[in-house]
Parts: C-alpha cells; structure tokens; sequence
C-alpha cells in the first residue's frame, strides 16, 4: 500500500472525531463549555478552537501560505493559542467553519500523490516569531495535524468527562472502522 491512503485514513479518522466532539459539545451549556481546567488549552471551547485553528494554518501551509493566519485573529495574537474573538464567537459557527475545512481538507488530500510527501513546505513558526519560517515536509506535516489532534482531542475529553458528560464520544479509530463495517454484516 502507498503512503498516502494511510495518511488521508488518518484525516478521515481525525474529520469523524472532530464532528464527534462538536456534538459532545452540543450537550453543554454555556458555562460548562468555557469552564476553566488546569490542562490542554483550558477549557472544551478553547480545546475546540485550538483544534480548529491548527487544522487550517496547517492547510494554509500545505497549500503554499507560510505565514497563515486564522481569519479574525488579532494581529498580537498568534494562531492556535486565542479565542479568535468575533471571527468564531458559538458552536454554531464553529460546525459551519469546520464543515468548510474538512471539504478542503478532502479536496487536498484527494489531489495528494505519494511523490509529494517528501516535498518541504514552508511554515512561519508560531513559537519563535513572525520572521522565522521553518522547513518541514509534507508528510510530517501530515502526520503532526493527526497526531496534535489526537493529543488535544484526549484532553477534551477529559474535561467532558470531569464535567458530568454521560455519553462520551467514542474516538477510536477501531470504533470508526467497526461503524463503517456494521452495514456489510
């Protein structure tokens, strides 16, 4: 098997999990989705976002933008770690921004060919300033947006579980697998 369906299964896994904890996410109030916790990025709406924002400067990079920004960040502030305030302000917009994102998402990783995942791509980095641009290659890349998700994703689910939630989202992959298998059984 070539690479690339191995890495756009990843995707698919990572697109499943997000729509998951949107819908976790519906079940709370307002108070409860920006409860303080002393992990990830501080709470189920911050964790959300950051997710969000990390998927598209991520995208924004693989596409040839190495500097991308989220649309209505603050200029002092750097990509992943704000509330994008005003540009993203309920769940509702959230689910509609990232509805528009797993299409690109897809439409990217449909054009993807394995030749292409040793390719570099150039990235500004988020931790050492604006005038620095990192290499890095596509497959890393990759790779980390799955990863990075995964991470934040747990501690999300935590916080959904210290806050009472009784039907925690199932985001294994193998629980994927198994529903898209339950119809040919």
């Amino acid at each position: 098997m070539n690479a690339v369906p191995l890495v756009t299964r990843l995707h698919q896994h990572r697109m499943w999990v997000n729509q998951r904890l949107l819908t976790a996410a519906e079940s709370l109030n307002e108070e409860q989705l920006r409860q303080a916790f002393q992990m990830g990025q501080g709470s189920v709406w911050k964790s959300l976002l950051h997710l969000y924002a990390a998927e598209y400067v991520w995208l924004e990079a693989l596409e040839g933008n190495p500097s991308p920004v989220l649309p209505g960040d603050r200029p002092d502030k750097l990509p992943g770690n704000q509330e994008a305030e005003g540009a993203i302000p309920d769940l509702a917009k959230l689910q509609d921004n990232w509805s528009a994102l797993d299409a690109r998402w897809e439409y990217y990783l449909a054009h993807l060919r394995d030749g292409q995942l040793d390719e570099m791509v150039a990235k500004t980095s988020t931790r050492t300033g604006p005038d620095v641009k990192h290499l890095t290659r596509k497959s890393d890349i990759l790779l980390h947006v799955c990863t990075h998700a995964q991470y934040t994703t747990a501690q999300a689910v935590n916080m959904l579980r210290q806050l009472g939630v009784e039907s925690l989202p199932d985001v294994m992959l193998i629980s994927l697998a198994r529903f898209e298998a339950a119809p040919l059984l």
